[in-house]
């Protein structure tokens, strides 16, 4: 990046001279009569100037692009790390198509800025004042025009930058909106037909559309109007400079002004374009640097803050520090066993629990330990914060104290590199089936899995019928939506992934939530048997479901019994 604002810079620097020997070779053409050949010295000089200005200018794009493209990757993969150390706690409060467009679009606009409006807005202060100095040298009365009118185009600019920052704040604005509108609306289609909602739903992304049409609209408006400021100015101020040229030849100025060789006034004719060149660039990428602050106000505005650069003092120093690995506030460490044979899986102490954005307690201090073999159900009333409890736990969601010590089989690999807790297994009240058919759902959970593993992973939450005889077996196509199978069926198969990976700890969320008592008792039975060597917590509402583990705790006014610490 420093070498794409420096390049415009030499490659102004040598226009200077470029324009003096082109000056140069006209003089002694017409006023010296030079002959072809005297000429060839000079023009093969303009010539190989004109060549390293060219290699200037496109070295000095060309390091602008690598560098744009390295600055957004940077960006783009610090706040998606961002979003994912956040947890889904505060990824649920943004609509999923706000947080797309700030990932994708809000990055993406900063790419005029970094490209093209940083290195026109350092030439666009450096070059005009050399250029309108040294035409000073040459003649005064050039140099002062120039001086004096190349400011004036930055001060209207200024005005009108100041409604084109506004106009483009407003677009980011309607752009995010409608993409939220989008995203929900397209997640929620089904329940839009069941209601009979969808024509007006349509009408609604139709009109945040057409808002957006308009905001587009006015943008494009002050953008052309800032380049008819431009263009009015630097037209007046080259045609000034050639008035005043031409009239001093034709000495209809006065003796005092009529002193300029052809080659100097054919110099200050060069250079006066020149002098509002880097303006007109600027100018033109004028609306990028709008664009880019009011996308990083956007950006500012739903991670807070942005990214800090990192430092490589600080990087170079976390490579010694411990090697103990963590992630969210989890220490992972190596499975070990106690003088009486126990081994722990999960060690916490003095863990509490606030509402997220309140000073609402939902646990208060607690401790415990869950060792392998052990069966706990975790049971309390809707919003007693059952689920907080178990994301917390992995560091899913901050948690308000305490420590939370992982004892697994895993803790040995580099995890800290992948961003994942070794061993543990979370099922969710609401898991996402993210593919297209069964049998890549059941992949996520193992890539290695072979066709005769995941039926008996079906036939063990009782699904492996259905999908025989009712679908296509494991092709059959679920899409987001597990289009022809019911919630149940879902859910099963959904759970059905839990047999395919091995795990120490198992964390589950009402997974028999949407079963009836007879599938509820099949599945539970495969659950308890798979993870009878594994350490298990089910938060539920079921008292049959409850009454199978070993262990029943409650989570009650902001107390958790029934704990073995």
């Amino acid at each position: 990046m420093l070498w794409a604002l420096c390049a415009p810079l030499l490659a102004g620097v040598l226009f200077l001279f470029q324009a003096w020997w082109l000056a140069d070779i006209l003089d002694r053409a017409v006023i010296g009569h030079a002959a072809l050949q005297q000429l060839w010295p000079a023009i093969s000089i303009v010539a190989g100037i004109l060549l390293v200005r060219a290699l200037l200018v496109w070295s000095g794009e060309r390091a602008a692009n690598s560098g744009t493209e390295h600055i957004k990757h940077w960006l783009r993969a610090t706040l998606m790390q961002r979003l994912l150390d956040k947890g889904p706690a505060w990824s649920r409060l943004h609509p999923s198509g706000e947080l797309t467009t700030a990932l994708i679009d809000h990055v993406e606009a900063l790419e005029g800025y970094l490209q093209r409006y940083m290195s026109a807005a350092v030439a666009a202060v450096f070059l005009p004042l050399l250029l309108a100095v040294v035409a000073m040298g040459v003649d005064i009365v050039v140099g002062l025009l120039l001086l004096l009118t190349a400011p004036l185009i930055p001060i209207f600019m200024a005005l009108v930058g100041w409604g084109a920052e506004a106009a483009n704040q407003k677009y980011h604005q309607a752009l995010q909106r409608l993409s939220g509108v989008f995203g929900d609306r397209v997640k929620g289609v089904f329940t839009l037909v069941l209601f009979g909602r969808a024509k007006e739903e349509v009408a609604a992304v139709q009109q945040a559309s057409q808002d957006l049409g308009k905001t587009t609209m006015k943008v494009l408006r002050i953008a052309f109007l800032s380049s008819a400021v431009l263009e009015l100015f630097a037209a007046l101020g080259v045609a000034g400079v050639a008035v005043y040229i031409g009239l001093s030849y034709l000495g209809m100025l006065g003796d005092n002004f009529t002193g300029m060789t052809l080659q100097q006034g054919l110099f200050c004719l060069f250079l006066a374009p020149e002098v509002y060149q880097p303006l007109r660039q600027m100018a033109a990428s004028y609306h990028d640097r709008a664009q880019a602050k009011s996308a990083i106000t956007s950006l500012e505005a739903i991670f807070k803050t942005l990214p800090a650069v990192p430092n490589k003092k600080t990087a170079e120093h976390s490579h010694d520090e411990p090697s103990t690995e963590k992630w969210e506030g989890v220490s992972v460490r190596l499975p070990m066993t106690d003088s009486t044979g126990v081994t722990p899986i999960l060690q916490v102490e003095g863990f509490s629990l606030m509402a997220p954005g309140t000073d609402t307690v939902l646990l208060k201090p607690v401790s415990f330990t869950v060792n392998k073999g052990e069966s706990i159900a975790l049971q309390g009333s809707s919003g007693s914060g059952k689920t907080t409890l178990l994301e917390s736990v992995l560091g899913l969601r901050a948690r308000h104290s305490g420590e939370v010590r992982l004892y697994t089989a895993g803790a040995s690999q580099a995890d800290s590199e992948h961003n994942f807790l070794p061993g543990v297994c979370l099922l969710s009240a609401h898991p996402f089936l993210s593919g297209e058919t069964v049998e890549q759902v059941l992949r996520l959970a193992a890539p290695e899995a072979t066709e005769a593993q995941m039926w008996q992973a079906l036939a063990n939450v009782d699904m492996d019928h259905v999908l025989r005889t009712q679908h296509a077996g494991l092709q059959t196509l679920l899409g987001t939506r597990g289009y022809g199978l019911s919630g149940g069926q879902l859910q099963r198969i959904a759970l059905a992934r839990l047999f395919l990976y091995e795990a120490d700890l198992v964390l589950m969320d009402e997974p028999t939530a949407h079963l009836d008592a007879r599938t509820r008792d099949v599945v539970l039975d495969a659950i308890l048997a798979f993870c009878a060597d594994k350490a298990l917590i089910i938060a539920t509402h079921d008292p049959a479901v409850a009454a199978c583990l070993q262990q029943q705790w409650s989570l009650q006014d902001q107390t958790l019994s029934g704990v073995q610490s």
